[in-house]
């Protein structure tokens, strides 16, 4: 095991999608993981699509839409390139509602999958001969949800459920198939955190009735997760793989 209280990603060098919108998941985890030491490749389909793009204070902004195999390999190749290889990837690029199924349409339905599920699938493809390549003890964390352990409900539509729950298995099958060659694949499943995505969502006295159902009494920070994130890409877990954390202060328990 390698590195202390600081730099626990020293000398890695990190993919993480998603991570454009500053009061989201993936910009925490991108502090995270500079804080730690590693360098970053940030993709994200807000991003401007810049092939000449190269490393400035640590990290590289490239556009990806992970619902497209092609963008995905182009980002990658240009990941590659700037960082100099891949250690670690995390997939956390992703789009919620909570549509019932008596009002879901089939194209709402397909876009949830493939941004959630198929894109994780696209990412991780492009990312693998890069990861297997790596020997800092590659590491890929995906990005689950409490939706998918419950059921959808408040946090999301049977798509969105479906499609996470879609990611939980597929990370739980990296890891069987990549353990033997070095690689490993865990999950983090977060709860109700206070993102762009929740912010607002509920009004203010069902926000309170929801956090009173909450063990811990509140949502929580994306900073939380990124935390969660941070331990599975690091060798802080070397001997984990195909596990699931929850981050969710108890909303969940099982």
């Amino acid at each position: 095991m390698t590195g202390g209280p600081l730099g626990l990603l020293a000398g890695k060098r990190a993919v993480v999608t998603g991570g454009a919108n500053p009061r989201g998941i993936g910009a925490a985890i991108v502090a995270q993981f500079l804080a730690q030491g590693a360098s970053v490749a940030v993709l994200d389909r807000d991003y401007p699509d810049n092939a000449d793009a190269g490393l400035a204070g640590g990290r590289v902004n490239l556009h990806c839409d992970v619902s497209s195999s092609a963008s995905c390999e182009q980002a990658m190749a240009q990941a590659a390139q700037a960082l100099g290889g891949i250690d670690v990837l995390v997939n956390n690029a992703g789009i919620v509602a909570a549509t019932r199924i008596w009002d879901l349409p089939e194209d709402e339905f397909r876009r949830m999958v493939d941004v959630n599920l198929t894109g994780t699938y696209n990412v991780t493809r492009a990312a693998l001969p890069r990861l297997l390549e790596s020997e800092r003890h590659p590491a890929i964390v995906n990005l689950g949800s409490t939706a998918a352990l419950r059921g959808g409900g408040l946090l999301g539509g049977s798509h969105y459920a479906a499609s996470k729950g879609g990611v939980i298995s597929f990370t739980k099958a990296l890891a069987r198939e990549l353990g033997p060659r070095g690689v490993r694949a865990n999950c983090v499943a977060p709860g109700i955190i206070e993102t762009d995505m929740t912010l607002g969502k509920f009004g203010e006295n069902w926000e309170q009735e929801l956090k009173q159902g909450i063990p811990l009494q509140r949502f929580g920070f994306p900073a939380e997760v990124a935390q969660a994130i941070l331990f599975l890409a690091s060798d802080l877990s070397s001997y984990s793989t195909g596990i699931v954390v929850d981050v969710n202060g108890g909303f969940h328990i099982h």
